[in-house]
This record gives structure tokens, C-alpha cells and sequence, in this order.
């Protein structure tokens, strides 16, 4: 009850829930969540995305070794519920490579739908329900930061600038119809994931995001951006740096150049 009043959000509604269960019928659902030093936030993500009472909904941590302890916060949680998941990797290796791991356990499994999402609060929890309404539909459904406005709080003004600068020099030079190619909070069909070589995507950050998005919508899958609101983590430190932003310029056109000859794999 303590943690909960920490953070601002809210108990998802009920009879929506119901509905969301319904629709899933037997179907299962995996939340992927990357961490490096979350050991502050997985301990409270955790019980709030498994208290939504999603039926089939697991979570797979993917720790990058962190000397923080996540790993053990994530072993105790364990102790409560075969509903958690978890891998430990070896040391510290990136976003892009932790989710291509995390989309492989999930079809070596009866997982229906593989969501994305950031360990830090960043992302909402109570989203979770809106992107499994939208998968009877839809291939690919992505929070969008950018779709209504901007919907971001806390950013200095600098990050904002940046952020949204990069979504629209995106959206320009590849012609994806998407406000925000670079969010990492979006559910997947698990035939979407089927259908992409996984290990030919090598980026890591927001080019990851930009090319899982660009090679899902050259596939001809239906894609759709809901609205969601970006809060900046209230604990820990961003893992943005100036290498991920290079990277992402980059990606954008060697998508584009491959695309146009016919070479995207």
C-alpha cells in the first residue's frame, strides 16, 4: 500500500478487465521486461502488472547481470508465483539483444501476444489491458507518445525536442505511418515474430525500436498507435547515451537503402 501511493497509478477497470479475459480466451500473454539496476522499481512493476488479473499474463525479466541485485529481487518475487519469469545474462548487452532473446523463449512457447515494456514506471501498467483489446485487430499495437499531442511528462525540454525531432525524421525518410517508431512499450502478434528473421536484427535502443516497427510494416502487418503518457523515471538513471542516438540516424536510411533494393531481410 506504501509503494502504491508512490506512484500515480491506478487500480484498471474491472469490467474492462472482464473483457480483455474474455476476449484472450486461452491465449497467452508475456510481458518482456529488460533491466540493468531496476532492483528499485521491478520489486514494486511486478505485483502491480500481475494484480491487473489479466488471465495467461507472464512477465520475463531479462537481466543484464545487474550489480544492483535485480536478479535476486526478481528470484524472491518467484517464491510467490510460477507467473514470473526469468533470464540472467552474463553482463550488460543491450536492449535490442535482450528483446530478440526474450521474442525467442516466447515462441519456443504457447505465448499468443509478447509485449514490450521498460522496467523504470516509464510505462503505465494499467496500459496493459487497451493493448490486448486492440490484438483482435491489429498485428502490431504501439503506445504512442506522439499520436494526441505529447504526452510526456518530466522531460527537459532538450530530451523532448530530441525525442520528437527523431520520430518525425523517421516518419519522413522511411514513409512509416507512425507518430512514434521509437517507443519501447507495444504488443506483438506472436506471427508477427514468427515472421522476422530475429537474427539478422542486431541494433540496440531506439534504432532497435525504429527497425523491429519498420521491418513488422514492410511485412504488410496491420499496425496501431494508442495513446499513452510517457513518465520519466522517477528512480534510477536513463540509459540514454550518444551512440544510441548515432545508431538511430543510421538505422533510418540503411532501412530505407535495403528496402529499396530489395534486400531487407
Amino acid at each position: 500500500m506504501e509503494f502504491e501511493a508512490s506512484f500515480p497509478f491506478y487500480q484498471a477497470n474491472a469490467q474492462k478487465i472482464q473483457v480483455v479475459n474474455s476476449q484472450l480466451g486461452n491465449r497467452k500473454t508475456l510481458v518482456i521486461i529488460p533491466t540493468y539496476n531496476e532492483a528499485s522499481n521491478i520489486v514494486g512493476l511486478l505485483p502491480l502488472i500481475l494484480d491487473l488479473g489479466i488471465r495467461g499474463l507472464e512477465v520475463l525479466v531479462i537481466d543484464d547481470n545487474s550489480p544492483d541485485g535485480t536478479a535476486d529481487c526478481v528470484r524472491s518475487f518467484q517464491q510467490k508465483t510460477d507467473k514470473v519469469h526469468l533470464i540472467v545474462r552474463d553482463r550488460k548487452a543491450g536492449l535490442g539483444t535482450a528483446y530478440v532473446r526474450g521474442f525467442k523463449y516466447a515462441l519456443a512457447r504457447d505465448y499468443e501476444f509478447i509485449l514490450e515494456m521498460d522496467a523504470d514506471f516509464s510505462h503505465d501498467p494499467k496500459e496493459i489491458p487497451n493493448f490486448l483489446l486492440s490484438m483482435n485487430d491489429y498485428d502490431l499495437v504501439i503506445g504512442s507518445r506522439y499520436v494526441q499531442g505529447v504526452n510526456v511528462v518530466n522531460w527537459p525540454l532538450s530530451r523532448l525536442i530530441l525525442s520528437y525531432g527523431a520520430n518525425l525524421y523517421t516518419r519522413l525518410i522511411t514513409g512509416m505511418p507512425i507518430h512514434d517508431c521509437t517507443s519501447g512499450y507495444k504488443c506483438f502478434r506472436r506471427k508477427v515474430l514468427e515472421s522476422i528473421k530475429l537474427d539478422k536484427i542486431s541494433s540496440d535502443g531506439y534504432s532497435f525500436q525504429i527497425e523491429i516497427d519498420f521491418k513488422t510494416w514492410k511485412l504488410g502487418f496491420k499496425l496501431k498507435e494508442i495513446p499513452i503518457v510517457f513518465v520519466d523515471r522517477l528512480i534510477g538513471s536513463s540509459k540514454m547515451s550518444k551512440k544510441i542516438v548515432y545508431e538511430a540516424i543510421w538505422m533510418v536510411w540503411k532501412l530505407k537503402i535495403l528496402s529499396l533494393l530489395g534486400k531487407l531481410e
